[in-house]
């Protein structure tokens, strides 16, 4: 029998949390009906992850990268070295609940025509992270400016139903092999950061349909960065956004939504001054890097760093 689902994690320096999801996902091979397999790609760590990941029952096959490269590049040369029918992706930060699997598969497979279904993301304290939304526009960014983003723009949530969504988080995220395949796979101009936005919107446009499961629940391990390396996420973030929609849409749609997104964070800022446990210097790190995507040095520039060190 073929291999119906291919689990794919990519891994960059995060080994005890790779070493977590993967436990979950021997559980979970354990218990479907259908011929499963591990891929991990290792994203040039120094902590021993690749080591871990060969040392794992769990694990069919271990990609070690001897340069960092970006979550787009990573995710594509997982989906193309995957056998099944249907692709897994998943961070390594991402730690399926029992029968995740299970309801993503039944999702895909009773739909012909869905070419990815995203899990509900959990924290880790078990409140539910917004995890699928509508996609960025000038309408979208105008919602959150008028402080109703979770109402227009946040799609996950809402009731147990399977549900279309404009784009679902990629943390945890089963992909019709056959739907990447026709639509060329993740664009790698996206370093990390609205990767998944345009894949799904790729995916639409092509006539394939993106759902979201709350059946399916995945816990996101996602870490805050700080200092140097949180700037570079702000950094990277807002260059992708705005990527998107000059790719999409258009230079003058691109140019609305980063005066709209950093108002938006500008008010954020303010409010924070006021409100324990909020870090005024963030927002303001957003907004600005709202207003100057192409500034700054981002994720992008850290790996070009590293692998020059490497090479070197």
């Amino acid at each position: 029998m073929g291999v119906e689902v291919s689990y794919c994690v990519v891994n960059t320096e995060q080994r005890e949390l790779l070493v977590r999801g993967l436990d979950a996902l021997a559980r979970e091979r354990e218990a479907v009906p259908f011929a499963t397999e591990v891929i991990v790609l290792d994203n040039a760590s120094g902590d021993g992850s690749a080591d871990a990941a060969r040392a794992h029952p769990a694990v069919t096959e271990v990609i070690r990268s001897e340069l960092r490269r970006g979550k787009a590049e990573n995710d594509t040369a997982v989906l193309q070295r995957a056998r099944g029918r249907f692709a897994l992706l998943l961070n390594e930060d991402s730690e399926l609940e029992p029968g995740a699997t299970v309801a993503l598969h039944a999702a895909l497979s009773e739909r012909p025509r869905a070419g990815a279904a995203g899990a509900a993301l959990l924290r880790p304290d078990g409140r539910e992270q917004p995890s699928a939304w509508r996609f960025p526009t000038v309408r979208a960014a105008l919602a959150a400016a008028l402080l109703l983003h979770r109402r227009r723009v946040v799609q996950s949530g809402g009731g147990p139903e399977v549900r279309e969504v404009d784009w679902a988080q990629s943390a945890a995220l089963l992909v019709r092999s056959e739907s990447a395949r026709a639509v060329g796979w993740l664009d790698s101009a996206f370093f990390v950061y609205s990767d998944e936005v345009d894949f799904c919107k790729r995916l639409r446009d092509a006539g394939w349909s993106v759902l979201h499961v709350p059946a399916a629940r995945a816990v996101h391990h996602e870490q805050l960065s700080t200092g140097p390396a949180g700037d570079r996420r702000i950094v990277e973030l807002h260059r992708n956004r705005d990527r998107y929609l000059r790719k999409h849409h258009s230079a003058a749609a691109a140019r609305a939504v980063r005066l709209l997104t950093a108002w938006t964070y500008a008010l954020r800022a303010a409010a924070a001054l006021m409100l324990p446990g909020h870090d005024p210097r963030r927002y303001a790190a957003h907004a600005l890097a709202s207003l100057r995507p192409g500034r700054g040095e981002g994720l992008r520039e850290a790996a070009d760093a590293f692998n020059a060190r490497q090479k070197g």
